[in-house]
């Protein structure tokens, strides 16, 4: 299959890019007007009752999952009948997620359709993050890419990609709005749960697109209190006691990364079945640790399998993690990446270590 055209900023080594400015996917020059056209036309291009596959990355988060559900929803409106949306993997939905309007789509990776015309991805910057769906794009159907990324690596028939953008919901909502499709309060729910969860609850963002795009779902009459409250400050009480236990191991290292400082921990699956938790609440972790004042960088080290590791970095804007990440082969954006290491967390750290300071702005 060919890429469409996506637009992004190469990264020379030793050096971070200037951090974008997001803004909305209506107003984007980030995405060509053919792009856009491409991706109406192939969501034209299907009838109602043909098989319509909507997919997300491994271990789906809130942009993840709220993008993908909300335009399910959305083509659901426009008379789409056979739908199913997926993530590879487990399919164990977090709990954060789990009442989102649009859930009853979502099937087992093993249900996903084997060959449908048409392929909705979200959320996924490359192709190893689709697991064992990614054999989809090798088939006849027309994949179209929905990320904002700059870590994208350009698969897909047509791509709708925007680096600038807050969230993968924002691309969406752009894709939605040029298909006719008005805003109601069940897409506003997982387009707005997408928006807060990829930018901190707007610590992350300045330009006002974006409030305005969170003023216009909220106008659906969604509830921002109860969304928060359910996505953000409600975990179990077996969560907490093991947040306690990986902060107190945490480490830090104020030399680290030119001297703009590094602070890591780590958390195993043994902690988890210890505490009686799922691998979901590790990713709230990354939080407290990246508040650590001597640091820019913060690092959380997450047991996948034995020797595998999922690593999620944040930096406060000393040092491009997106670079980092991807150097490793992961990716992400410049304040929040990730990537897959392997060994033991010292082994992982080790690997970061010398990067911190080849993408120190």
């Amino acid at each position: 299959m060919t890429s469409g055209s996506v637009t992004r900023s190469g990264v020379e080594p030793g050096r971070a890019p200037r951090a974008p400015e997001p803004r909305s996917a209506a107003d984007s020059p980030a995405i060509a007007e053919a792009d856009w056209a491409a991706a109406v036309a192939a969501v034209r291009g299907v009838g109602p009752d043909d098989e319509v596959q909507l997919i997300c990355h491994v271990n789906p988060d809130g942009d993840a999952l709220g993008s993908m559900l909300g335009f399910a929803l959305g083509l659901r409106r426009l008379g789409f009948t056979r739908l199913r949306a997926t993530f590879p993997g487990e399919f164990d939905v977090p709990e954060p997620y789990r009442q989102l309007p649009g859930s009853e789509l979502l099937v087992p990776e093993a249900q996903a359709w084997a060959d449908p015309p048409l392929i909705l991805i979200f959320d996924v910057a490359a192709e190893s993050r689709l697991g064992g769906l990614a054999d989809r794009l090798d088939g006849d159907a027309c994949v179209v890419a929905l990320d904002h990324h700059a870590s994208f690596t350009g698969f897909g028939t047509v791509s709708l990609v925007d680096p600038t953008a807050a969230a993968t919901s924002v691309v969406a909502e752009g894709l939605l709005s040029r298909l006719g499709v008005p805003l109601d309060a069940e897409i506003a729910e997982c387009l707005y749960v997408a928006l807060t969860t990829d930018t901190g609850s707007f610590k992350f963002v300045r330009s006002p697109s974006v409030h305005e795009l969170a003023a216009r779902l909220i106008a659906t009459g969604i509830s921002p209190a109860e969304i928060a409250r359910r996505t953000f400050d409600t975990r179990p009480f077996g969560a907490m006691k093991l947040a306690g236990e990986v902060l107190g191991r945490a480490t830090l290292d104020p030399s680290a990364a030119g001297g703009r400082g590094l602070v890591w921990t780590w958390a195993t699956t043994a902690d988890l079945e210890r505490h009686g938790q799922r691998p979901y609440v590790l990713d709230a972790l990354i939080d407290p640790v990246r508040g650590v004042a001597e640091a820019d960088v913060a690092v959380v080290v997450k047991e996948l399998t034995p020797g595998e590791w999922a690593v999620s970095l944040r930096s406060k804007g000393g040092v491009n993690v997106s670079a980092v990440a991807a150097a490793l082969g992961g990716g992400g954006h410049r304040l929040a990446a990730g990537f897959t290491g392997h060994g033991t967390p010292e082994d992982v750290i080790a690997q970061i270590r010398p990067l911190l300071e080849a993408y120190a702005a």
